[in-house]
C-alpha cells in the first residue's frame, strides 16, 4: 500500500532556534521566494501536500515572531507548482466561514484542484477581536467549528458544476436556477449565501484538522477529510486510529530532525536546545536519527491504521531536503511510495471521490 505524506512548514522550521542556523534564511521569511522554494522542495519529494501553519497570535519566546497569512502565502505559491497540494491554516474561532469559502475556492483555481483547508480553533486572543466573549469551553470551540465546516461545505455547493452558461448570443452568464441559497442558521452562524465564486474544481477542497483527545475526534468524524493525531508509539497509534471512524485519512505527525550520520541528528537538537536555552518539547514524537531509521518507524506504525504521516521539519531546510531526498527514496526503496504524480487533483491523489453537489437534482430526475 503506498503511503501518504505530508509536511507541516512554519516558518524556520518548528525548533525555536532554527532561524539560527547557518542554512536558514531568516531575512526572507516574509518574502515569496522563501515560501516557493520550500514547497517547490517538497513538490520535488512528490509529497501529497503541504500545511501552512497560522495564527493570529505573536510566537512565545526568543524564536521567529511574526508571520504572513497562510492563505495567501498558498495562493501566491500556486501558480509556481504543479503538482503539491497547498493546505493552509484557517482559524475558525475568528473568521468568517463566507470569506474563507471563498478564499479556499479560489485557491482551488488557482491551483487547478489541489486545494485544502486546516480547520483550527484558537481559545485565545478573543480579547482583540472576534464574534463572542472572551471565554469558550472546548466543546463550544468545536461546535462552532463544525457548523464553520458545514457553512463552508455548503457554500463551496452552492453553484451547480454547470451553472455557468456564458451564452454571448443570449447574453446569459449564469443560469440563475442553478445558484442556491444554502439557508444556514445556527448557533454560530446565519448564513444566506450563495457563493459568490462558482464550485471549486475539486468540488470540495480538502478539509484537514489536528486532534489530540477524544472530543477532537469527534469533530473530526463530523467535518474532516484527514485527520492528523499525535500517537507516541505504534502501540498508541493503534489505539487512537481504533477510536476514529469514518475519517478517509488519518495521519500521525511527527517532528523530525534527520541527518545521514547515526547520532548526527540527535547532536543537532541538543546544540538547538543550547542556543533556545531549553530542551525542544512537542504536542508529538520527536524523531532523531536517519532517514532510513524514519522510513522503518514509518512503515512499522503504518500497520496500525494509519494511512499516512505529516512530518513537521525541525529546522528548514535541512529537514526538509532530508525528507525529499533522504526517507523519499528510502521509501520508494520499500516499493511504498510513487514516482510521479499523475494526473488529478489533490481529491484524487488521496483517494476521495469528487462530492456529488447536494443541491443539484439527480441526474435522471425531472
Amino acid at each position: 500500500m503506498t503511503l501518504h505524506l505530508a509536511v507541516a512548514l512554519d516558518g524556520a522550521g518548528w525548533h525555536p532556534a532554527a532561524w539560527r542556523e547557518p542554512d536558514a534564511r531568516p531575512a526572507e521569511l516574509f518574502t515569496a521566494r522563501y515560501w516557493t522554494d520550500l514547497v517547490r522542495e517538497a513538490e520535488h519529494g512528490l509529497l501529497d501536500f503541504v500545511t501552512i501553519e497560522d495564527s493570529f497570535g505573536l510566537q512565545d519566546g526568543d524564536q521567529v515572531r511574526g508571520r504572513l497569512d497562510a492563505t495567501l502565502i498558498a495562493a501566491a505559491v500556486a501558480p509556481r507548482t504543479s503538482g503539491i497540494g497547498l493546505v493552509p491554516t484557517v482559524l475558525t474561532t475568528h473568521t468568517e466561514p463566507f470569506h474563507i469559502a471563498k478564499a479556499i475556492a479560489t485557491l482551488d483555481y488557482a491551483s487547478t484542484g489541489r486545494a485544502g483547508v486546516r480547520v483550527r480553533i484558537s481559545p485565545a486572543h478573543t480579547e482583540h477581536f472576534g464574534r463572542r466573549p472572551a471565554e469558550q469551553d472546548l466543546g463550544d470551540l468545536l461546535d462552532e467549528a463544525a457548523d464553520y465546516v458545514e457553512v463552508v461545505r455548503r457554500l463551496w455547493d452552492s453553484w451547480e458544476d454547470d451553472a455557468e452558461i456564458r451564452d454571448a448570443a443570449t447574453g446569459r452568464f449564469v443560469d440563475r436556477d442553478k445558484l442556491h441559497y444554502i439557508d444556514f442558521a445556527g448557533r454560530w452562524f446565519t448564513v444566506k449565501g450563495p457563493s459568490i465564486t462558482p464550485r471549486p474544481p475539486q468540488g470540495q477542497p480538502l478539509v484537514v484538522a489536528l486532534a489530540h483527545a477524544a472530543p477532537v475526534y469527534r469533530f473530526a468524524e463530523r467535518a474532516v477529510d484527514v485527520v492528523f493525531v499525535t500517537p507516541r508509539d505504534a502501540d498508541d497509534a493503534a489505539l487512537i486510529t481504533g477510536q476514529i471512524t469514518g475519517v478517509p485519512h488519518v495521519f500521525a505527525d511527527l517532528t523530525v530532525f534527520l541527518d545521514e550520520r547515526a547520532g548526527a541528528a540527535a547532536d543537532r537538537l541538543a546544540r538547538l536546545d543550547d542556543l533556545a536555552g531549553s530542551p525542544f518539547t512537542s504536542d508529538t514524537t520527536v524523531f532523531t536519527g536517519t532517514p532510513a531509521e524514519l522510513a522503518d518507524l514509518l512503515l512499522a506504525w503504518q500497520d496500525n491504521g494509519l494511512t499516512g504521516y505529516r512530518l513537521r521539519p525541525g529546522a528548514l531546510p535541512h529537514d526538509l531536503t532530508a525528507i525529499t531526498r533522504g526517507l523519499v527514496p528510502e521509501l520508494r526503496a520499500h516499493g511504498r511510495f510513487r514516482r510521479a504524480y499523475g494526473a488529478g487533483t489533490l481529491r484524487d491523489r488521496l483517494g476521495l471521490a469528487r462530492p456529488a453537489n447536494r443541491y443539484a437534482a439527480p441526474q435522471g430526475a425531472s
